[in-house]
């Protein structure tokens, strides 16, 4: 028995190391610049805009201010139905997203910033969190391709 127990710990510390993701070492200004976008339209057509966006990509906006120019939202929720059964631990992971949209010197500028969350518990009742900031361009170009798309169809030029 021991010898099994052994055996799958040392496979799923195998299995565990293999997953992890490679680190992006990016300077801040380079994630300022991948999360950002200014447009020539104004703010009360860029906010509405990046609003719709983020609920088309499937997010639920759990705060928007257009004074503060804020817009929190995140996504539904995944739970790892495999790790509960087999460890009894509950995993759930989501993406969060923070808009910040301000006008600056006649433009209005847009910042975008996902987080992926997972959180873990068990049946033993410890509770753990990882946000990780999402560095791939590519989520960003997306939102912003979709909220140029946005911005084109309210103001109608």
């Amino acid at each position: 028995m021991k010898k099994t127990i052994i055996l799958f710990l040392s496979l799923f510390l195998t299995l565990s190391a293999c997953q992890m993701e490679p680190e992006i070492n990016l300077t801040p200004l380079e994630i300022q610049s991948m999360q950002s976008r200014a447009y020539d339209k104004p703010k009360d057509i860029v906010f509405p805009s990046v609003m719709s966006v983020l609920q088309d990509l499937g997010y639920s906006i759990k705060v928007a201010d257009i004074n503060t120019g804020l817009i929190t939202a995140e996504s539904t929720a995944k739970s790892n139905l495999a790790m509960k059964v087999w460890l009894g631990i509950a995993e759930v992971s989501q993406t969060t997203a923070d808009a910040f949209i301000e006008e600056v010197q006649g433009k209005t500028k847009v910042r975008i910033n996902f987080i992926n969350v997972v959180k873990q518990s068990s049946s033993w009742g410890q509770n753990d969190r990882e946000d990780k900031q999402i560095l791939d361009p590519v989520p960003y170009q997306n939102a912003f391709e979709k909220v140029e798309n946005a911005i084109f169809v309210r103001s109608g030029s």
